[in-house]
């Protein structure tokens, strides 16, 4: 049977030779991120069960209690979903293939005047999705090891590459007119969206983003399953558009979603439509009146606070928007009289923001019980490679 094979490589023309090899062979490919300490890599491939390692000085290694994976799969990704616990996520041939036809096709790609540009950790989907994109359609490529921003912003300026894929937190620190295109996720985009960035939403378990500015990719179905109806709480809208009772999980049916997590789960659930074949995110959000789809935050991370539902990724979108805050987080605190508090962590820019300012702010943007009841000042934000904020560890 296929054979699972741990790309422990960096960056660079290597990985890419790496993983043809691996695909040639008829086995899938686990990229491990070279930047783990040991505790977590030996986590994490205790996850993934790998048969084999390519290690960085091109040696092969058996690996005991490996177990193989079934034709046509082509990658197990790592993810860590909301439990924070490593998650293998299969996703075959056929899935990459859609998913790479997808994105070239809304983005109106063509491989003899366009290049892409993988700058972002291989072992996210969000970089290792425009390898496999590149390798499946022919369109030329450049890896770097990781992202460094005066030489994106050159290979940009030399137009030796047209397109990348960045997060926020890369994008602010160069110019996006060198691009023709950028394709912006992993967290919430800035205020001031450059004209030829798109923001994507999508995950390990799509294969990357399947919603391009609110609008699904081709053969890509949007359902909401309606809080109250086998969702997860009765959540209410935000920062200027509310979801009212159309808020819910959003549930994704499309060719490009995995076949399964590692363990043999689907995360697949009864539908609108009577059928079992859709994902449920995780994520809650509503159609808008145009048919787009407005995301509102992770079920998981919504805060109660003396009986209202608080999102924290609105009530950030609506600080971030104050010209002290350079960024910031929302989680939240046990209260005793609240249950739960809501908190905000800012890093300001020069001059600090006064309190007070920031909670009226909220208040009247949102709702008075947004406001956070307490604002911490940070030097800097714990966030993962991808950009997103690691809630858990804000204290």
């Amino acid at each position: 049977m296929p054979e699972l094979v741990a790309l422990d490589l960096p960056g660079g023309p290597g990985f890419v030779d790496a993983l043809r090899a691996v695909w040639d062979t008829g086995d899938a490919a686990a990229p491990l991120d070279p930047r783990l300490p040991r505790p977590a890599r030996e986590s994490l491939l205790d996850a993934l069960r790998p048969s084999r390692i390519v290690a960085s000085d091109g040696g092969q290694h058996r690996l005991t209690g490996g177990l193989p994976v079934d034709e046509g799969d082509a990658l197990v990704v790592a993810t860590s979903g909301s439990s924070g616990q490593p998650k293998g996520v299969v996703l075959t041939h056929d899935a990459l293939l859609a998913s790479a036809h997808g994105t070239s096709e809304r983005l109106g790609i063509d491989p003899a005047r366009h290049s892409w540009l993988a700058c972002l950790p291989l072992a996210h989907v969000g970089g290792l999705s425009v390898v496999t994109r590149s390798l499946l359609t022919g369109t030329p490529l450049t890896v770097l090891p990781g992202f460094d921003a005066d030489t994106v912003e050159a290979l940009g300026r030399s137009k030796d590459v047209t397109h990348v894929s960045l997060v926020t937190s890369a994008l602010n620190r160069l110019d996006p007119s060198v691009f023709t295109r950028i394709l912006l996720g992993g967290s919430r985009p800035p205020a001031d969206l450059p004209d030829n960035a798109v923001t994507t939403y999508g995950m390990t378990e799509t294969g990357s983003g399947v919603i391009y500015d609110g609008v699904p990719l081709d053969d890509v179905e949007v359902a909401i399953a309606h809080f109250g109806k086998g969702g997860g709480g009765d959540g209410g809208g935000g920062d200027g558009s509310d979801g009212g009772d159309d808020e819910g999980e959003i549930l994704l049916r499309a060719p490009m979603l995995m076949r399964c997590y590692r363990d043999g789960t689907t995360g697949r659930l009864m539908g609108p439509d009577g059928t079992s074949s859709w994902f449920a995110t995780g994520d809650a959000g509503f159609l808008t009146g145009a048919g787009t789809l407005s995301v509102v935050g992770r079920i998981a991370d919504m805060i109660t606070t003396g009986g209202e539902k608080v999102w924290p990724d609105q009530v950030e979108r609506v600080l971030s928007s104050h010209r002290y805050v350079e960024e910031v987080a929302v989680w939240k605190r046990s209260d005793p009289e609240w249950g739960e508090r809501v908190v905000a962590w800012v890093v300001a820019t020069e001059t600090s923001p006064n309190v007070e300012e920031l909670q009226e702010l909220v208040a009247s943007t949102i709702a008075p019980w947004a406001a956070p009841k307490e604002v911490v000042f940070a030097t800097e934000l714990p966030r993962t490679a991808s950009g997103k904020i690691k809630r858990a560890e804000l204290r």
